[in-house]
């Protein structure tokens, strides 16, 4: 019986000092963590761009190894991106709004430091947990979006003119009043996204979800939509008029008497269901308690 109880005993103290000595290298990587995290924010705030880049980058690593923090590095990287890249845009830096988008350079190339930031939330949002991120009025002109994942992000107000968004994941997103123009969107996903009052003139929509999306006073013209799937998608007040819809499928898609299709389109026979028009969309719901600003309609230059 001592002989047990010794062994007992010595078994106990091992275990004992295992979870003392797992608690204390618990506590020592958690330090580390820590303060990987202060110096990486530390380096945003640099006035040189390889720094700020490498603090984006060292802020990405804790994310992807560190499931506590991810979601605090989510809303920096977001807060990073609506105070470097405001729409209108702001600073002697950046392009005026009234340049035409040929003469404006890549994201990557004008704001290195934002498209890193911007991939690096495209890649931890698809595995984030909380609802919302806020990307509102924000200029993304050019930037590179391909394959990234932003579902249930707050793009209203932006300006994502000729962004390339090809197979990106925007279902549920906020684009309300968002300038799409010449955007690549082919085999994008905007299954229920909400795409009020936007402009979509000559964007690639080929192939792309569009299930359930809202496109309420939306301007689609020469929009390439081939083979898109807009399946109860709602099109009231929407302008299509010289879009290109071969192939698309629009069973039980809603539109009004004021939906403008093309002239030798029959969206009847292609499935389209004509509703009672609802009237002017209402101020839109998912923008910051503080914003009283309402979008007027889109008007489309000559």
């Amino acid at each position: 019986m001592v002989g047990g109880l010794v062994v007992l005993f010595g078994a106990y103290a091992t275990w004992r000092q295992l979870r003392v000595s797992q608690d204390g290298l618990r506590a020592t990587q958690e330090g580390y963590v820590t303060d990987r995290f202060s110096r990486a924010v530390d380096q945003l705030g640099s006035d040189k761009l390889d720094v700020r880049i490498g603090g984006l980058h060292a802020l990405w690593r804790i994310a992807e190894q560190s499931a506590r923090d991810r979601e605090a590095i989510i809303s920096i990287q977001a807060a990073y991106l609506r105070t470097h890249l405001p729409w209108p845009p702001a600073g002697p830096e950046s392009p005026a709004a009234d340049v035409p988008i040929n003469d404006i350079a890549p994201l990557e190339t004008r704001a290195a430091d934002a498209q890193v930031a911007l991939t690096a939330l495209g890649v931890l949002c698809r595995h984030r947990e909380q609802s919302w991120v806020n990307l509102s009025i924000t200029d993304l002109r050019r930037a590179d979006c391909d394959g990234l994942w932003f579902p249930e992000v707050n793009f209203d107000r932006a300006c994502m003119e000729a962004a390339g968004l090809y197979h990106a994941n925007l279902t549920q997103a906020s684009l309300v009043s968002v300038n799409l123009r010449h955007a690549d969107l082919t085999t994008a996903i905007l299954r229920r996204a909400r795409c009020i009052l936007a402009d979509l003139r000559a964007a690639k929509l080929v192939e792309t979800d569009l299930r359930d999306a809202d496109f309420t006073e939306t301007d689609l013209r020469e929009a390439n939509l081939r083979k898109a799937d807009a399946h109860g998608a709602v099109f009231h007040r929407a302008d299509l008029s010289t879009a290109n819809l071969v192939e698309a499928r629009l069973t039980g898609a809603l539109a009004s008497e004021h939906t403008r299709w093309p002239a030798d389109f029959d969206h009847t026979a292609a499935g389209v269901v004509d509703t009672a028009d609802p009237g002017p969309e209402p101020s839109p719901l998912l923008q910051p308690p503080g914003m009283t600003w309402q979008a007027p309609p889109l008007r489309s230059a000559p």
